[in-house]
């Protein structure tokens, strides 16, 4: 690869063809393993990201740091034979997000480490996202768009700084891109239910593009701007924890059209999840070619693993085989430490409960790696591959799996069905963004 596929994405998008591409926004193993194998069957780039709370220089809560998030994926891409020069690792929400308690010359120092060993690690899609307040900011007033703007060019200096120094050691590293602005709630998706959600404006679109222009350029970073491919706005879309709000290209039409003033830029999209096909499509076409999606593939995920644990208590019941108790265990590790879903999820015992569950936020993902969890998991995938789901089963919890198992088309395994699942909605994704067209 010597062309960052996202700068052919923009080229095309300029050129009126809507090719856009999903970004994979998850630490999960059966997810990114789901995303390298359809991304083998249909010839496309893999766009994977991980957060600066999940993946930082103090581990995050994955325990990874940026080089042992690269060895993770390189790792899943070795055991499906998935090229690693047809991956695109990014980062998302770069900057002081995880040290906000801190005054600004500290959050800035340890956003800078953070914002360095990503670009030495070699990832190549890097969001700037300097919008959030740190200690010694005013916390009743809005951050101005210029102090969001001088420190984001602060840290593409520190980002220019260590793709020199990685192009010193690997002359063929491509140049980082990088994606500016920040109009969504923290990663994730929004806490509370909401009606509606308001489109960015075109002003502060604009405010926003020219202000960084400015502070880029004061700080000599022409060549940093000639990299930065997109703009995070809210085109109108959110999901809550039972309710999704729907793209309306109507409602959008002005924002997206302002698009048209900048040949270089796209618009990035978060909470994408639970969108339609449709829906999705439509945002391609309008010029949001970056479509975030976490918690949904997790979700799908979970879905599965808890359909399997359905079709097991239904194998088990009566017999001597010890059940995982899967979906028991998973409860019971998350009532025990509530930390990930706590300020998250509001209502009495019995909302909690339905919550913790079945939420579109899916809290349920940080709890997946849990020693318990994992353990339970590895027990349900045991004894489901070792006794065999009856077809009648697997046409009760898994109607789409089952279609294909009897094509054909994929084993009838633990595994397989979990990945499966997840891959249908990967597949809303591919249909929309055609980012087959990008190498």
């Amino acid at each position: 690869m010597t062309k960052h596929p996202l700068l052919q994405m923009i080229k095309l998008q300029k050129k009126g063809t809507p090719v856009g591409i999903y970004s994979v926004c998850s630490a999960n193993e059966f997810v990114i393993e789901a995303a390298l194998e359809r991304g083998k069957q249909t010839k496309s780039i893999v766009l994977i990201e991980a957060t600066s709370n999940q993946v930082n220089q103090y581990g995050g809560y994955t325990g990874m740091k940026p080089k042992d998030f690269m060895k993770f994926v390189e790792k899943i891409a070795k055991k499906v034979n998935f090229p690693m020069d047809r991956i695109i690792l990014g980062g998302d929400h770069l900057g002081p997000l995880t040290w906000t308690h801190l005054d600004e010359k500290q959050a800035m120092k340890e956003a800078s480490k953070l914002i360095e060993l990503y670009v030495l690690a070699g990832f190549t899609k890097i969001h700037i996202d300097t919008s959030m307040r740190v200690a010694d900011d005013d916390q009743q007033a809005m951050l101005s768009t210029e102090v969001i703007a001088r420190r984001g060019a602060e840290l593409a200096e520190v980002a220019e700084k260590a793709y020199a120094k990685l192009k010193a050691k690997s002359p063929n590293a491509l140049h980082p891109v990088f994606i500016v602005g920040s109009e969504v709630p923290i990663p994730g998706g929004a806490q509370e239910e909401e009606e509606g959600v308001a489109v960015t404006k075109v002003k502060d679109c604009q405010q926003t593009i020219n202000t960084f222009h400015e502070a880029f350029l004061s700080k000599d970073l022409k060549e940093a701007w000639n990299h930065v491919i997109a703009v995070v706005v809210q085109p109108g879309v959110e999901f809550g924890d039972s309710t999704v709000i729907e793209y309306d290209r109507k409602k959008a039409r002005t924002l997206t059209k302002s698009l048209k003033a900048y040949k270089n830029l796209v618009f990035e999209g978060h909470s994408t999840d639970y969108q339609t096909k449709i829906a999705l499509k439509e945002m391609v076409e309008d010029g949001i070619a970056i479509l975030k999606v976490g918690p949904g593939l997790t979700f799908a995920a979970r879905e599965a693993m808890f359909a399997l644990a359905n079709i097991e208590e239904a194998l088990l019941k009566g017999t001597k085989t010890k059940p995982s108790k899967f979906i028991e265990v998973l409860e019971e590790v998350m009532l025990k430490n509530p930390g990930n879903w706590q300020k998250h999820y509001h209502g009495n015992a019995q909302q909690l409960a339905f919550k913790r569950k079945y939420s579109f936020s899916d809290r349920c993902r940080y709890y997946l790696p849990n020693e318990k969890v994992q353990a339970a998991l590895e027990t349900l995938i045991t004894n489901i591959n070792t006794i065999g789901i009856p077809y009648s089963l697997l046409s009760q919890y898994m109607p789409v799996q089952y279609t294909k198992v009897r094509e054909g088309i994929i084993p009838c395994t633990a595994e397989a069905l979990i990945k499966d699942r997840i891959v249908n909605c990967m597949d809303e994704y591919l249909y929309a963004t055609h980012q087959e067209k990008l190498g």
